[in-house]
């Protein structure tokens, strides 16, 4: 069963976006899917609870008090979403869990210094099968700041698997319960070809 947990220590980075987005891409899949959420502000139960009766079912879980190696039976495809600042035991588990971690990190140097910690921690403390991605979140290539965190971003051995841009859509859509895939293809083709590299790199064996 494929366990993704996405995480980065620094809040806002788009981490409750990402965990939304690939959790409705699995469940446009076909997969069981459950959603969980440790974080303690339950920004991903909140926006299930806006999510339609008539979209794709993606199930809720509340891991902030569980245990996390648990996951409710019937399940087939796991998104962890995790709170900011999660270190110690907490951390530990989830990199014991997960089978694919996925870091997000947005174009501020605020970012960049978080996740290149988060990432040596990672390295120190994960299992030695765990894939470990990248993703840029809320990008504006136009911009210095884009720039910089391309020169961070070739500075890391770990795969970079997306560049996703900043979009009004996404709050449009996170308002509804919704992500790109519960609409017409046709109405956010060059939003998905940006998730289709992310894409890829999750469903590979």
């Amino acid at each position: 069963m494929p366990v993704l947990a996405i995480a980065n220590p620094k809040g806002g980075v788009g981490k409750t976006t990402l965990a939304a987005h690939i959790a409705g891409h699995w469940a446009r899949c076909g997969h069981a899917v459950m959603l969980g959420d440790v974080d303690r502000q339950q920004s991903a139960a909140q926006w299930l609870a806006l999510r339609p009766a008539a979209a794709r079912p993606i199930a809720g879980w509340d891991v902030s008090r569980a245990d996390v190696l648990k996951p409710p039976r019937g399940t087939t495809h796991v998104v962890l979403d995790t709170p900011a600042g999660l270190h110690g035991q907490r951390l530990r588990e989830v990199l014991r869990r997960a089978d694919r971690l996925l870091v997000p990190l947005q174009p501020s140097v605020f970012d960049i210094y978080a996740t290149h910690a988060f990432l040596a921690t990672v390295r120190e403390r994960s299992p030695a099968e765990l894939r470990v991605a990248v993703v840029a979140m809320r990008v504006d290539e136009r911009t210095l700041a884009a720039r910089q965190l391309q020169a961070f971003l070739d500075t890391l051995q770990v795969p970079v698997v997306g560049w996703i841009r900043e979009a009004q859509l996404y709050r449009h859509l996170a308002a509804q319960g919704l992500t790109l895939f519960d609409v017409r293809p046709t109405q956010v083709e060059r939003e998905l070809r940006q998730w289709q590299p992310l894409l890829a790199w999750l469903d590979a064996p």
